[in-house]
């Protein structure tokens, strides 16, 4: 059977001061999963460990994102976590604090006839 994708949340999360783009892709992933109760897992007699999920984080460096910090922040399932160009740095004005803003994607999918 081909996992079908029956969740799609989208999260973002920063990091003010510091250009930590981990912490930056760890708060857009908590935020993604603030957005959403997986209350059908429980109702369809899902096991967790059959959860399939797959999340994609845009930031500016993504070379520079911890993946197994984020993928340990994610609850159930089997968690595949990918970095790619995206997001935005916002400097300051006199220099030396960078802003990091991080997107994610988080995406459930689940085994389905």
């Amino acid at each position: 059977m081909t996992a079908k994708r029956v969740i799609l949340e989208m999260g973002t999360g920063n990091d003010l001061h510091g250009g930590d783009y981990t912490k930056a892709a760890k708060r857009a992933v908590q935020d993604a999963l603030h957005h959403s109760s997986l209350t059908m897992i429980r109702t369809l007699g899902v096991d967790k460990k059959d959860v399939q999920v797959d999340v994609t984080i845009g930031v500016q460096k993504p070379g520079e994102v911890d993946i197994d910090a984020v993928k340990a922040t994610l609850p159930v399932g089997t968690v595949t976590v990918r970095a790619v160009k995206g997001g935005l740095d916002v400097a300051h004005d006199e220099g030396g604090d960078t802003a990091v803003i991080a997107n994610a994607a988080v995406e459930v999918r689940l085994d389905l006839p």
